[in-house]
């Protein structure tokens, strides 16, 4: 009877996301239909000082387990009813010794600080002297790596922290960590060692053709060349066993399932990290990067036009990019064929959706600009006392403030002419793609000694539209070189602020899906523990049964805003071309 009481729905499937950004461990809960049933976060520490970031694996693992148990609670959701589950995260380096102890990455030698953010760029100069090499491998990167991939991070390491380097058992990326800590088994996911660390895919493909069903499988894509020319061929040691002997595809159920120690802890011991509250044995599935399970949350969600049309799923796909925004901007797409696109990520073969080429552009700080900017100002104390005051968001406060600001101004026929007078470079951590270059810095243009919220609102909206006009710097890109997109869908904390949203619609002249479920990233998580727990066949039918499209947001039908922000556009790509002459003025100056 009391089983019966605790557990009211016994035939419910429910499926479990965890995902680990930048600030905080998230989980959430879906049932069968991709609905969200209940979801909770717990802050993660984090230590920034200059180009290095850093954080703890032993803190992460706490604050999931915290999450996990918060978001089953909410929920009323009971350890037997969770059947699968799936974990994305940021794709930070981790260190590890051979116990799993963490190992210091940190020139504080602090052994808490074992993790390198991917936001970290101190492996600058490695990456230059990496692609220096021009290895085969970096065709599959764009052409070069980014200090934000994994092999420039190992090499500052090794030159900079030599205990550490030897200290190192496994050298893992942030979601494989997880993944290896909830079930002991260390097999690496296509995606993490595909995107991040130069693994070449497509070796398997003929395997995949072949054996239709997910598993592991030996490594069989690194290229030692390439280790052993930038310095680190010790790597490829014991098979590449530091960085990993087997790779599975996203969703393959991993070791045994959730280990006892991870599902729930000895009883003599108080209340730790190491409890998710779980049953044992309930399958993990291989693990996604963050921004790429955001892409498995959404990029099947169809709207009603797309349901009208009669192309087929394949080329419904292939017309799709996915606006991963947060802290930073992903831009995921897919294609049948292999595009080799200068400046942006892949193509990357089964990294995202299996038998897929996936593209991967990028900006490396929207969100975290936006919180800059705002952050920064001097009318933010005072704009943050009356959002707090109102209960509403900075955010929503400025858009209301821009909104009674164009209602007033005659001269401005729209919200987005405001800022005719403004033009940011949103480059104020480097440029991803598509001229992927970090040493690019922001520029702002049209500055005044204006101090007002009225004046800090103009440069938040400016700041949205500069990141807009990145994002349509990358479509065109992409476009030009083979992809045919012509549909946005978008997901993750900035796809909820309206603003933000129309303005990239209206900027890139493309519709832009929103998600049913505003949790994106937590589904595609939790759809990889659906797949582990053989609930659907591939990952591909999981992502259609359970994405669902809600609000579909178009670009304005006034011929006058898209002039304007042509115009503006054309300023926009000016901002970087005359940067680069500056930059060879001085350079020129001081040889």
């Amino acid at each position: 009877m009391t089983t019966v009481e605790l557990n009211p729905f016994p035939s419910r499937s429910v499926f479990l996301g965890v995902d680990v950004g930048t600030g905080s461990a998230r989980a959430g809960l879906f049932d069968e239909s991709g609905k969200l049933l209940g979801s909770s976060s717990s802050p993660i520490q984090i230590w920034k000082d200059g180009d290095c970031v850093e954080q703890s694996s032993t803190d992460i693992w706490h604050a999931v387990c915290a999450a996990v148990r918060a978001a089953c609670s909410l929920a009323n959701v009971s350890d037997v009813e969770v059947k699968g589950i799936g974990f994305a995260a940021t794709c930070s380096l981790v260190a590890v010794d051979a116990e799993g102890s963490p190992v210091t990455v940190s020139w504080s030698g602090d052994s808490r600080r074992n993790i390198i953010v991917w936001m970290d760029h101190r492996a600058v100069k490695q990456a230059e002297r990496i692609n220096s090499f021009n290895s085969p491998v970096l065709q599959y990167c764009g052409g070069g790596v980014s200090p934000e991939m994994e092999p420039p991070k190992l090499l500052w390491v090794k030159e900079n922290l030599q205990e550490s380097w030897s200290m190192v058992y496994k050298w893992m990326d942030l979601s494989d960590w997880l993944s290896f800590r909830a079930t002991g088994d260390d097999t690496r996911s296509l995606c993490t060692t595909v995107c991040k660390w130069t693994y070449l895919g497509h070796a398997h493909m003929q395997q995949q053709m072949t054996e239709k069903a997910s598993r592991d499988m030996e490594a069989c894509g690194w290229d030692d060349e390439f280790w052993e020319e930038i310095g680190l061929g010790d790597l490829v040691d014991g098979h590449h066993a530091k960085i990993g002997r087997s790779v599975a595809f996203p969703g393959h159920p991993l070791g045994n399932g959730l280990t006892a120690t991870a599902a729930k802890a000895s009883t003599k011991q108080p209340l730790t990290s190491s409890e998710l509250g779980l049953l044992a044995g309930t399958p993990v599935g291989t693990s996604l990067i963050d921004a790429h399970a955001g892409g498995v949350g959404v990029m099947e969600s169809k709207s009603d036009s797309d349901s009208l049309k009669k192309d087929s799923d394949v080329d419904t796909l292939c017309t799709r990019m996915v606006l991963v925004c947060g802290t930073s901007t992903c831009h995921m797409a897919v294609s049948r064929e292999k595009l080799f696109i200068p400046g942006v990520w892949g193509p990357f073969w089964s990294a995202m959706v299996p038998e897929y080429w996936l593209t991967e552009g990028g900006q490396s700080a929207t969100g975290a600009l936006l919180d800059h900017i705002i952050e920064n100002h001097v009318a933010s104390p005072r704009l943050a006392n009356q959002a707090a005051s109102h209960k509403v968001s900075v955010f929503e406060l400025l858009n209301n403030i821009l909104k009674s600001m164009a209602q007033e101004d005659t001269s401005s026929p729209f919200v987005a002419a405001l800022t005719s007078e403004m033009h940011i470079l949103p480059d104020f951590h480097g440029n991803r793609s598509p001229v992927a270059d970090p040493n690019s810095k922001g520029v702002v243009f049209g500055m005044t000694l204006d101090t007002s919220e009225k004046q800090l609102a103009l440069l938040y909206l400016a700041t949205v539209q500069g990141i807009a006009y990145g994002t349509r710097h990358i479509v065109e890109h992409c476009n030009a070189h083979g992809h045919k997109i012509d549909t946005l869908l978008a997901c993750g904390g900035l796809s909820k602020n309206p603003l933000f949203i129309q303005e990239h619609a209206d900027i890139v002249g493309c519709p832009i899906i929103l998600p049913r479920e505003s949790e994106s990233v937590l589904l595609g998580a939790a759809i990889l523990g659906a797949v582990a727990a053989k609930s659907y066949p591939s990952l591909h039918d999981a992502m259609k049964a359970l994405n669902a499209a809600g609000q579909v947001v178009h670009p304005s039908s006034d011929p006058k805003v898209k002039k304007y922000h042509d115009a503006k556009y054309r300023i926009f790509r000016d901002l970087y071309e005359q940067q680069l002459s500056h930059r060879s003025i001085i350079t020129q100056a001081l040889s």
